[in-house]
């Protein structure tokens, strides 16, 4: 009874806290993401310490090299995203029509002599490269585009509606500093709640989640930083349109898996088909680029910094993510990625006495009574 009171106590405070980030989603985002950059940032103030600072002068270069490289780059490329993300705004209707006229024109053929002697064979009238066909494949490629646009819109007005980019960008150092000055103090006095019954198997829990956290947050940072420049530069170097803000948008959205490299390789390939119709080149050339960054990352950077240990499924992660997202908005999106790997490493821990029970291993059978045989 007293390990069930236990287990409802915890629930509860867990439900508590869902709550409460559904209710001040906006608000906690500042929070939230210093509580992340403190994680992170971590390691390197206990590095320092180890060379011979003090924790007050580790947290305070750490802090200060990260706001005067944060500013930099906002200085370098906030102006220049800003202006190739007008330019694509304004084009995209124009490429949207573009696409839609050249896979009506040109897919339309396409699909009528490959399936032309399929249809002979089967003794049906060929669909030749009639309106039909054409307003299907544009409609295909309208809807699309329409679902790609709808996404980019939710991601941005998902941003814009938390009340306090502005706080983001002030706040959020603020508190990554204090966390970051107090972070093994917070440490010991978490330690020191657990319950004295449960301490080892909570201390096993945490070092496997932090593990698990650590290898995932810190090593696939270090991978979309190198998609984003990878895409980015080698992109604007093919001379293709917007080709710096689809690289980096693309290397930000890697973290999600899949979605970045998609938004590259489908976003690059349609500008480069209307920007070098009917020249295959910049087509041939935007495919190497994305092609080689996917290859980079997945025989190289991910298995180095990120690791097979982590244990965290593509598939988990994207519904964890998809899912805090909807549900908490950009706030669960920062907290998505840690609350994953907890529920992960909790549920190997759970599966791990489920099959050491007698649930699964069955109630041991009885030995036999050799008193009867012996008194014979």
């Amino acid at each position: 009874m007293r390990l069930e009171r236990q287990m409802a106590f915890w629930l509860g405070a867990l439900l508590a806290l869902a709550l409460l980030l559904y209710v001040l989603g906006g608000v906690i985002l500042p929070f939230a993401a210093g509580l992340v950059l403190a994680y992170l940032l971590d390691p390197v103030a206990d590095r320092l310490q180890r060379m011979g600072m003090n924790r007050l002068s580790a947290s305070l270069l750490i802090l200060a090299v990260f706001t005067f490289g944060f500013v930099i780059v906002l200085i370098l490329l906030v102006p220049v995203l800003a202006h190739q993300m007008a330019g694509f705004v304004e084009r995209l209707p124009g490429y949207v029509a573009t696409l839609r006229s050249l896979a009506a024109e040109e897919g339309g053929g396409l699909l009528s002599r490959l399936t032309g002697d399929l249809f002979d064979k089967l003794g049906l009238p060929s669909p030749g490269p009639g309106p039909d066909i054409q307003n299907s494949i544009g409609d295909i490629v309208k809807q699309g585009v329409q679902w790609a646009a709808g996404v980019l819109k939710s991601l941005w007005s998902g941003g814009q509606a938390l009340v306090g980019i502005l706080s983001l960008l002030v706040v959020t150092p603020v508190v990554a500093f204090y966390l970051l000055l107090d972070w093994d103090h917070m440490v010991k006095q978490v330690d020191s709640w657990v319950p004295l019954d449960h301490r080892d198997v909570v201390r096993r829990l945490a070092r496997d989640i932090n593990t698990a956290i650590a290898g995932f947050l810190r090593g696939q940072s270090l991978v979309c930083l190198f998609l984003g420049l990878w895409y980015g530069l080698g992109l604007s170097m093919i001379g293709l349109n917007f080709g710096l803000l689809i690289g980096i948008s693309s290397g930000v959205l890697s973290f999600i898996p899949y979605v970045g490299s998609l938004m590259a390789l489908v976003f690059s390939v349609g500008v480069a088909i209307v920007q070098g119709w009917p020249s295959w080149s910049l087509v041939l050339m935007a495919l190497t680029v994305v092609g080689s960054g996917q290859f980079l990352e997945g025989n190289i950077l991910t298995p180095r910094l990120v690791g097979q240990s982590v244990g965290l499924h593509p598939v988990w992660l994207m519904f964890a993510l998809l899912a805090a997202g909807s549900l908490f908005g950009f706030t669960g999106l920062i907290l998505a990625v840690p609350v994953a790997a907890a529920i992960g490493v909790l549920m190997r821990f759970a599966l791990e006495q489920y099959l050491a029970s007698q649930i699964y291993r069955g109630a041991p059978s009885p030995e036999p009574d050799t008193t009867a045989d012996a008194g014979r």
